[in-house]
């Protein structure tokens, strides 16, 4: 190289794109006649890698969000795009390998194995061998943490802690990019808690997950979110990491984050005595 030579910048890539922007967000429901708007004017980005919790009341429409991120509602007013699609182009058999759900309490079907119900959505393409589907699910099995002989039990026969585990590995079979998960620690006691969260912790980084979690446990929310996204007033208030959000002057947060239940969550996560 002579002395005259130059060297090229570093090639900046741009950042990628939102995987969830929610612009304008309007959401109300009617009974008897009497309409009830649940989000006004919400908006939310969600970036790529982030593994993000939505804390809110009772009634402020959290599940009612995740609802509209996986397209099975229609907001009022607003735009709901998800990996770059409008939401409710998820809805159909193509959603599970974009997005996947864990619910409250797994929602396993009881009539099917451990290994049916997590090939379900597999089998619904309806063209793959059945040895494919096997193996991938033996995959998924491994990956979640549940030994193969538990493979051909009930759903009636799990622990909590195993309906959890086999409704992640169901959520995660079609490999999405991003995880919504509903009280994924709910009913869990503090021990099979823990390991849940150490194992989401880990689904995240290992596979690059986008996860999105609504939860009112302070402990999962202290031990694993990124960020923490607070709705209140019908909107979405502060949505930041949680150091920021505690800071941040509003009733619901002092009380949510500052009680003695927050604090002690805090303490804990801060390993103090």
């Amino acid at each position: 190289m002579t002395a005259n030579a130059t060297v090229a910048p570093p090639l900046l890539l741009p950042p990628p794109p939102p995987v969830v922007q929610i612009r304008g967000l309007w959401s109300a429901f009617r009974n008897a006649g009497v309409e009830a708007v649940v989000h006004q004017n919400l908006n939310l980005t969600i970036e790529q890698g982030e593994l993000l919790s939505i804390v809110g009341g009772s009634g402020s429409g959290k599940t009612v969000l995740l609802r509209q991120i996986l397209g099975l509602q229609t907001p009022v007013r607003g735009s709901v795009t998800v990996l770059g699609l409008p939401a409710a182009q998820l809805s159909g058999i193509g959603c599970a390998s974009r997005v996947g759900m864990l619910f409250q309490h797994g929602a396993l079907y009881s009539a099917f194995t451990v290994m049916e119900n997590i090939a379900f959505p597999l089998r619904e393409l309806k063209n793959l061998p059945k040895e494919l589907v096997r193996d991938a699910v033996m995959v998924k099995m491994r990956m979640v943490g549940i030994d193969p002989v538990h493979a051909h039990k009930m759903p009636s026969d799990l622990s909590g802690g195993m309906v959890k585990r086999v409704a992640l590995a169901r959520a995660l079979i079609m490999d999405p990019p991003l995880l919504l998960l509903d009280e994924p620690t709910a009913g869990l006691d503090p021990d099979l808690s823990d390991a849940f969260c150490s194992l989401l912790r880990s689904l995240h980084r290992e596979l690059g997950l986008t996860v999105v979690m609504v939860t009112h446990d302070l402990d999962t929310i202290h031990d694993i979110s990124t960020r923490v996204a607070v709705l209140a007033d019908k909107h979405v208030v502060v949505h930041a990491p949680l150091q920021e959000v505690v800071q941040f002057d509003h009733p619901f947060v002092r009380e949510f984050f500052l009680g003695a239940r927050g604090k002690r969550a805090m303490e804990l996560s801060r390993g103090d005595p």
